[in-house]
């Protein structure tokens, strides 16, 4: 789940008691993570709950999402299908733009393939989640583009459950327990073009620059759309769903955008174009 993040903390207002504050700094998902907490994090159950992401969902280790894309199948543990639960959500709400069975065109331009034999297999209509979970012939699925915001919520959730008041979780996207906290925007051509302040909430952002892969971006289009946006930053409720957003929104126009994002009752949208306009939808 390696890329690299276009979105990164600017400025954060003080903690209330500086004399509590604590900021923890490691490394998963291919990335460099950091909680900053007022008061002591439970610190066992966060990596303990980072391992358990990881064990599932990573694409480089022995986890349930590689054997459910060699075998075609799998039983599906609770947190694999709350994560595709949160999937098919934005697959449908973006008319789907968000689709993780891009999962095996993306091994195949990785690879340096052409990737026509994967691409003909995408479609998330054709995977079946019921007492097992099943994958159409030839795909492979991919949620990079959730897990981050997924695991940034599932985090946020142990430092509520432990009492933290005020927190910022960065887990490659942002999860906040009170605020607020200043978040920077910086676009990989244009650099840094503006601040987010976030309260008790989520901001995540995508790239198409950001990974570039043979013949285009690492984010694909199902249906082969090419990138609208060179940065798109969402802000809602939840990380999970602005991960997704965000990656799908690179993808749609802006009347698509507003609707989509409505639909998934999403807070903000901060569009940036390729000649470094910014610009932010309110919802």
């Amino acid at each position: 789940m390696r890329r690299r993040r276009f979105l990164q903390i600017a400025t954060a207002a003080a903690l209330a008691r500086p004399a509590q504050a604590q900021t923890w700094r490691g490394q998963a998902f291919g990335a460099d993570l950091s909680i900053q907490t007022e008061g002591a994090a439970p610190m066992a159950a966060i990596r303990a709950e980072i391992a358990a992401i990881e064990a599932c969902f990573s694409l480089f280790q022995d986890s349930e999402l590689a054997r459910l894309n060699a075998t075609g199948r799998g039983p599906g543990s609770a947190r694999m299908r709350a994560v595709l639960a949160l999937a098919d959500r934005a697959y449908r709400a973006t008319d789907g733009a968000f689709d993780p069975t891009v999962g095996g065109l993306w091994a195949a331009l990785a690879q340096g393939r052409d990737g026509a034999a994967e691409r003909a297999k995408i479609g998330w209509q054709h995977v079946e989640i019921a007492e097992e979970i099943r994958l159409a012939p030839g795909q492979a699925l991919t949620l990079n583009g959730i897990v981050q915001g997924y695991a940034a919520d599932r985090i946020a959730a142990l430092c509520a459950q432990a009492g933290l008041g005020r927190c910022l979780i960065d887990m490659g996207e942002f999860a906040a327990l009170g605020g607020p906290f200043r978040i920077g925007i910086e676009d990989p051509a244009a650099g840094m073009i503006g601040t987010r302040s976030l309260s008790a909430g989520a901001l995540a952002t995508s790239s198409p620059g950001a990974l570039p892969l043979p013949g285009g971006s690492h984010i694909l289009g199902p249906r082969g759309e090419r990138p609208h946006w060179s940065t798109v930053t969402v802000e809602g409720p939840e990380a999970a769903l602005c991960d997704a957003a965000s990656t799908a929104f690179v993808l749609m126009d802006k009347d698509a955008i507003t609707r989509a994002g409505r639909g998934m009752s999403l807070r903000a949208v901060t569009l940036v174009d390729f000649e470094g306009n910014l610009e932010t939808i309110r919802l």
